[in-house]
């Protein structure tokens, strides 16, 4: 069984199934996609982060359906002493209005137990399924993430969330270091400036997929709910 990419089906050794397989989810947060949160204090367009949202919600209710299926959501934050915050990423986000830590209309900007840091009410995780908390933009760094899927046998992973060119490229390359096989969703993906979400999916495709493949999530949807009856 795979799912329909570019430049490649996915996975390459067409070995796809509900127990070597997970759907990662990354920092759906209102701070990147919410009203008020840090993407909206900084001035981009929110609407960029949010396309993101009803595609990743099908993929989800059909993931949930699968018996010993993985999902993984994401959150990037820091600690309220702010302790693992790097200088160098406050002192960048206080160059453009929206300082790590400050008071904004969804609480201290992403922080830890604000309510900007929490992941969405639209794709809120359940009772099992896994959260990351990590302090970086990649979802490997400083995290047990790696040990997680390891010890689950999670040999692909299906990536969606935001932005494609930071926090989802950066765990898309972490994860291919590591030898897992990845693909990128275009619809389930969303960045602040659209060039960079096309220009971040082209980086994908070149040299053969060498970061993995790209697809949709029309793509997936069907094998998902060919998972889910062969479960059933």
């Amino acid at each position: 069984m795979f799912i329909e990419g570019n430049p490649y089906p996915f996975p390459y050794n067409r070995d796809l199934r509900a127990g070597n397989s997970a759907l990662v989810i990354i920092d759906m947060q209102i701070d990147f996609c919410g009203k008020g949160g840090y993407v909206d204090r900084m001035g981009y367009d929110i609407s960029l982060t949010r396309s993101a949202i009803e595609p990743i919600k099908l993929l989800l209710e059909a993931a949930r359906s699968i018996p010993g299926f993985t999902i993984i959501h994401t959150r990037e934050g820091h600690r309220k002493d702010l302790s693992d915050l790097p200088a160098n990423k406050r002192w960048r986000s206080k160059q453009i209005g929206a300082e790590i830590g400050s008071d904004g209309p969804a609480g201290k900007i992403l922080i830890r137990g604000e309510p900007g840091w929490d992941i969405i009410e639209e794709l809120a995780p359940q009772a099992g399924e896994i959260v990351i908390d990590k302090p970086g933009k990649g979802s490997f760094y400083a995290t047990d993430l790696d040990l997680l899927l390891r010890t689950k046998g999670i040999q692909n992973l299906i990536l969606t969330g935001i932005t494609t060119d930071v926090c989802v490229h950066t765990t898309m390359r972490e994860a291919n270091d590591r030898g897992y096989e990845c693909l990128i969703l275009e619809d389930c993906t969303g960045a602040t400036d659209y060039q960079n979400h096309l220009a971040a999916l082209k980086m994908v495709t070149m040299q053969g997929g060498v970061f993995g493949s790209v697809s949709r999530s029309e793509h997936v949807l069907p094998v998902l709910r060919t998972l889910a009856n062969e479960g059933s």
